[in-house]
């Protein structure tokens, strides 16, 4: 059940700020990797959808794109503690440059899970991680990511794939609820 409306949004980056910066990122990225080899771009589904396209666009290698859905939140505000999940088929990654890109670090615990199972199960070359949000004051893992477009403070942002509830991640904009 939302509880919170579009009313109540405020505005943390606009849109046209967002697509600035994820040209940016992506400039990081090539400058990264070896644009003459494949890159393997595994999206964290639901929420990194719509920075994953984005980013997508705008890389210079050839890009074999993937997708796994997992979640620690589920329909909550706060991480469960555990990773549930939904779909973690992915081609043979052995000594493939991967990039998993996701809407959002916090605890760290979702993308410990998935970067260790990339390694040990996949057997991928190299590992790095893009996000679009790194909100480091909640941090409880080890895990820094290697490309990031916004550091966030302990906000409950909403829009640009990131939900409440399963909505507005539709919005092409970053806002947040203010408690």
């Amino acid at each position: 059940m939302i509880t919170k409306s579009i009313d109540d949004l405020k505005v943390l980056v606009k849109s046209e700020d967002l697509n600035k910066r994820i040209k940016e990122v992506a400039d990081e990225i090539n400058n990264a990797f070896d644009c003459q080899k494949p890159l393997v771009l595994v999206c964290v589904l639901k929420g990194a959808v719509m920075f994953y396209a984005e980013l997508s666009k705008y890389l210079n290698m050839p890009v074999l794109m993937e997708f796994v859905s997992l979640s620690s939140y589920g329909d909550n505000l706060k991480s469960s503690g555990k990773v549930k999940s939904f779909n973690l088929n992915l081609p043979n990654l052995e000594n493939q440059n991967v990039l998993i890109v996701e809407d959002i670090i916090d605890t760290g615990l979702t993308l410990d899970f998935l970067i260790k199972f990339i390694k040990h199960n996949c057997k991928a070359k190299n590992v790095k991680l893009a996000v679009l949000f790194d909100k480091k004051c909640a941090r409880k893992y080890d895990i820094k990511p290697d490309f990031s477009a916004y550091e966030v403070d302990d906000k409950f942002i909403v829009g640009f794939g990131l939900d409440y509830c399963g909505f507005y991640r539709n919005l092409n904009y970053i806002g947040y609820f203010e408690d």
